[in-house]
């Protein structure tokens, strides 16, 4: 299943994308689309609604984050090797975490510019979304976890980042610095995560080309190792690390700026359409 929730902000309603690529809304059947809308039996239950007894949505207008409330937001850094080629880093001994402090926004919402911002660079990446608690679970049973996956771009304040010490996090938190969706595609329907193809576009600039496969720590060992440092819920989201090509690895480095256009996407999830925005420019709550 492909789910997703459309919407002003805070007025999102459930829906899913049929066989034929139309949005089908599920308020009949459920609320919203909710941590616990992810667990196994919610889950199976939705499978089996027919698409066809739900009212198609001619004009969904905007996307919004696939489920509501998502609980961590979890990131990897350096985790495929092509980048840390790129960047100029070691290629890490095991993964390296931080979490992103930013309210998820939907797929398609703008990326405002922090407040003297000159350095935001673009990373588009596979998400993993949970579906079942893990703790101390095993590589061989880690993917049971997953609810289902989605590309997730995880803006990044470069200067912040790296510029300012302390840790990554402040560099990668700030309003709106993660797109989610545009859908949640359940994991039965991707029949194997470690070959995604995905790219990035700046301007209409390819910038990026990579593919899930040239991972460090794949999806099941990131689950793994993840879950003997903290509790995995269901809503939980992990950022899986970013392939070549971004901003920072650009000789010489390139940045986004007010008026750009950002289009990424991995196969078989969708794809995202961000436009930038200046802080002065945008109206946030």
């Amino acid at each position: 299943m492909k789910l997703l929730r459309y919407g002003p902000v805070g007025q999102e309603k459930p829906a899913l994308i049929d066989a034929r690529g139309h949005v089908r809304d599920l308020s009949s059947v459920i609320d919203d689309i909710t941590a616990e809308s992810l667990r196994p039996a919610m889950l199976a239950a939705l499978r089996s609604v027919d698409p066809q007894s739900l009212p198609v949505v001619e004009t969904p207008g905007r996307i919004g984050v696939p489920l509501r409330n998502p609980g961590k937001f979890l990131c990897v850094g350096l985790n495929y090797s092509d980048h840390a080629a790129e960047t100029g880093a070691e290629v890490p001994a095991e993964p390296i975490l931080f979490n992103k402090w930013s309210r998820p926004s939907g797929a398609n919402d703008p990326i405002v510019l922090p407040q003297g911002s000159v350095k935001t660079d673009w990373e588009v990446e596979l998400g993993v979304i949970i579906g079942s608690k893990a703790r101390y679970v095993s590589k061989a049973d880690a993917l049971s976890h997953v609810a289902g996956y989605c590309v997730i771009n995880d803006v990044s304040e470069r200067e912040y980042q790296l510029e300012r010490g302390g840790t990554w996090d402040k560099g990668k938190g700030c309003d709106t610095f993660g797109p989610i969706g545009p859908w949640l595609v359940t994991a039965d329907e991707i029949a194997d995560p470690q070959n995604l193809p995905m790219w990035l576009e700046v301007n209409g600039k390819r910038y990026q080309n990579g593919n899930s496969k040239t991972m460090i720590f794949d999806v099941a060992t990131l689950v793994h190792y993840i879950s003997r440092f903290t509790t995995l819920y269901p809503g939980d989201v992990i950022s899986t690390g970013t392939p070549p090509g971004v901003g920072l690895g650009q000789k010489p480095p390139v940045y986004l700026k007010q008026g750009d256009t950002v289009r990424l996407g991995i196969e078989g999830l969708g794809e995202q359409r961000q436009q930038v925005l200046s802080w002065d420019a945008a109206l946030l709550d």
